[in-house]
């Protein structure tokens, strides 16, 4: 077994996610792990606290998001601003989408790590919060818009993760935000069509 291969953290990652999409999370084994690395089960936990945190290991997004937010025009609307931040921060997925891919593919088939996940959500509307009060926001609208923000982001994360033309986050991001301006556009097309429908019932025997 060689042990001097270098990025020894990558290669474990890359091994953990092939592992446990295939094998399983539960059945894999820190010494499968490494053994498919190629490197020693002491050199995993040089790396790793333990198997779970190959996939919530921490990483560069919650310092993007705090630092596009911090750093936003004066002039933007709190939700321009958490576009301008999740936008910043799509950059930190894109560059490894495969492993992202297989990760999402690993907690989606284990209940225990989807509360990890959002657990993991939690913290980055947590991260938003702070930082839109730091800008002056009141805590309400602050805490509004960050929680919209990261339902929107995790919508658009979904499409791309599954997204068979391999578009961008950043497209993705940008389509789901602009439908947040929907949310409270009249419904002319649904009254429309409730109107009619009612009329029907009206003119029915």
């Amino acid at each position: 077994m060689s042990r001097w291969k270098p990025d020894a953290r990558g290669r474990l990652e890359k091994a953990a996610m092939e592992l446990y999409n295939d094998k399983g999370f539960d059945a894999t084994t820190v010494a499968e792990i490494a053994a498919r690395a190629e490197v020693t089960e002491r050199t995993f936990y040089r790396h790793f606290a333990d198997k779970r945190e190959v996939l919530f290991q921490p990483n560069a997004l919650v310092d993007v998001l705090a630092h596009a937010t911090e750093t936003a025009a004066d002039s933007l609307a709190p939700l321009e601003v958490i576009a301008r931040a999740l936008t910043e921060a799509a950059p930190v997925f894109e560059e490894r989408a495969e492993l992202v891919r297989q990760r999402q593919a690993v907690i989606a088939a284990n209940p225990e790590l989807q509360e990890r996940e959002l657990a993991k959500h939690a913290s980055l509307v947590s991260t938003l919060d702070r930082a839109l009060r730091e800008r002056g926001l009141d805590p309400t609208t602050a805490t509004l818009a960050a929680e919209i923000g990261i339902a929107a982001f995790k919508v658009a994360f979904g499409r791309w993760v599954g997204d068979p033309d391999r578009r961008t986050l950043v497209q993705h991001l940008r389509e789901t935000l602009d439908a947040t301006g929907h949310l409270t556009a009249p419904a002319e097309h649904s009254a429309t069509t409730d109107d009619a429908s009612f009329q029907g019932r009206e003119d029915a025997p």
